[in-house]
């Protein structure tokens, strides 16, 4: 019998506001939770922005949970002389000391006037459990900034879309396209990326503006290797996967990528609904059903399932089971170019 199903674990419930990152405002005790450290960054930056921008004299401070003294929370915290607004930034409360806690607890239930307590808890330990749980109930009056890890191709395009829209600058879907797969490994560098094309270029930002800005990088991904090999272009795919190997790529990003497209032309083929209906049932972006369906042209169901076979074993090979990770997916970049019968 087959084994009974874990549910899904269910996010931590909270009668507190949820604000994006995007758009934080101030409260006596702001949370930001979650693990995607740029997001997390961003949110705290903006705060600080915005607490300035209503008042230049504002007080920063930088606490450490991890290393904390005793009683510095209050004292950075209380009132000055001349009573400016004071921003009190706390890292690593995912491993604060117990000292921190026992404080941070009894803060909330009075907080300081005129003081932003800013509250950085990756999520990546159970650490101050009681002190989150107690932010969530509602004392202290806080908000929660929630930082979730961006993971997936549609996260990834989602966040650099939301770069330009938040910017008020267009940017052409191919050029976007191109941008999320250059910085695929690297949220940071992707955020980066963006950044630079919204100031130094003026008007659209079309796919050629992108391919001049990054074109080597983008000529070199995983998912440039995933994409020539998919259309058959073998020369193609193997000069760009020795390119990348070159370039100090790992095996198993490419093995990854591959697969992960394999996957998703598997769950297209077939089906003649309308993209954005496909895509609202299977959890898709529309160009993401779109560009599949252009990637099955010359598959065959019998081809695709040898390939998808093929990633398989480039999967274990790549992660241990093999002494030679680029062997491993110089074979799969030739099945799946070649549509090559599995394990020749």
């Amino acid at each position: 019998m087959p084994s009974p199903r874990r549910p899904a674990a269910k996010a931590p419930r909270s009668a507190i506001p949820q604000i994006s990152w995007r758009a934080p405002q101030p409260a006596p005790v702001v949370l930001v939770s979650g693990p995607e450290e740029v997001c997390a960054e961003r949110a705290t930056a903006g705060l600080r922005d915005y607490l300035r921008a209503e008042d230049p004299s504002l007080e920063v401070t930088d606490v450490r949970a991890d290393d904390y003294a005793p009683g510095t929370l209050l004292a950075v915290s209380s009132p000055s002389l001349f009573g400016e607004p004071r921003l009190v930034r706390v890292s690593g409360v995912e491993k604060c000391s117990d000292a921190f806690l026992a404080e941070a607890i009894a803060y909330l239930d009075a907080p300081q006037d005129g003081a932003t307590i800013v509250l950085r808890h990756t999520g990546s330990s159970v650490r101050g459990k009681k002190l989150l749980e107690a932010i969530r109930a509602g004392t202290g009056g806080g908000v929660e900034i929630a930082c979730p890890a961006v993971k997936r191709d549609s996260d990834r395009f989602d966040f650099a879309a939301g770069e330009f829209q938040a910017a008020k600058r267009r940017i052409a879907p191919p050029a976007l396209r191109s941008l999320v797969s250059a910085f695929a490994d690297d949220l940071t560098e992707l955020a980066a990326a963006c950044q630079q094309l919204i100031s130094d270029v003026d008007g659209d930002i079309t796919e050629q503006i992108v391919t001049r800005y990054y074109g080597g990088r983008v000529e070199t991904t995983a998912f440039a290797v995933a994409d020539t090999a998919i259309a058959g272009r073998y020369g193609d795919a193997l000069i760009a996967l020795r390119h990348a190997l070159a370039s100090g790529a790992d095996p198993v990003p490419m093995v990854a990528a591959i697969a992960s497209k394999l996957r998703t032309m598997a769950r297209v083929a077939g089906s003649r609904e309308p993209a954005s209906a496909l895509a609202a049932r299977i959890g898709m972006k529309d160009w993401q059903v779109d560009r599949a369906r252009r990637d099955l042209s010359g598959w065959t169901e019998s081809s695709l399932g040898i390939a998808i076979q093929a990633a398989a074993r480039a999967d274990a090979e790549v992660k241990g089971a093999s002494r030679d990770p680029v062997f491993a997916v110089e074979r799969l970049v030739t099945v799946v170019a070649t549509r090559a019968p599995y394990g020749s």
